[in-house]
């Protein structure tokens, strides 16, 4: 990766795809932040976007001097209709862009966008209770801990955890959602 100068949140576009199947595919291979095991197909990960963009959640990328550094997006958390103020977020950055702030900017403009489309709660399910770098980057962003799901996944040869993490946004839930959604 080129150094970085700048760095700029966008949607994602078709062109982003072969970049962001490549990061969420390292995940899959050598981390525990996933519970996939098999990295999918350039195809499943469009046919998973165009999923969430049909739904009117955002998918994003970071870019810096041209190069997609990572990605996030945000899908409902559970599909029946009493769910509908509630989100799930997922954020992927490119191995060599950890460390340098960029996942904070990413995961910053994803609570933006969700909050304009009047979402009240983000929820992090973060896999591997040792994932210090998730953790850390949902804290930062004002996430608490909602709870831990002990050894719910086996990736690896061992027994992992899950993280829940919560976050509400905009008016939470001091006031009733819009009565049009």
């Amino acid at each position: 990766m080129p150094q970085q100068t700048t760095a700029i949140v966008r949607p994602s576009t078709d062109a982003d795809m072969t970049a962001i199947t490549r990061i969420y595919a390292h995940h899959v291979l050598n981390g525990t932040g996933t519970f996939e095991t098999s990295p999918p197909t350039e195809a499943e990960m469009r046919t998973r976007r165009a999923d969430v963009l049909g739904k009117n959640l955002p998918w994003l990328v970071i870019e810096t001097n041209g190069y997609v550094a990572g990605f996030a997006y945000a899908n409902w958390f559970k599909p029946r209709p009493a769910y509908r103020f509630s989100v799930e977020d997922s954020i992927y950055m490119a191995q060599e862009a950890t460390g340098k702030g960029l996942g904070k900017q990413l995961l910053n403009e994803l609570l933006l966008q969700l909050e304009r489309r009047g979402v009240r709660k983000v929820m992090a399910v973060i896999g591997d209770s040792a994932n210090a770098g998730s953790v850390g980057l949902h804290r930062s962003a004002g996430f608490e801990q909602a709870g831990v799901i002990e050894s719910c996944g086996w990736k690896f040869g061992r027994w992992l955890d899950i993280v829940l993490m919560q976050k509400a946004i905009g008016e939470g839930n001091t006031t009733p959602p819009d009565s049009t959604h």
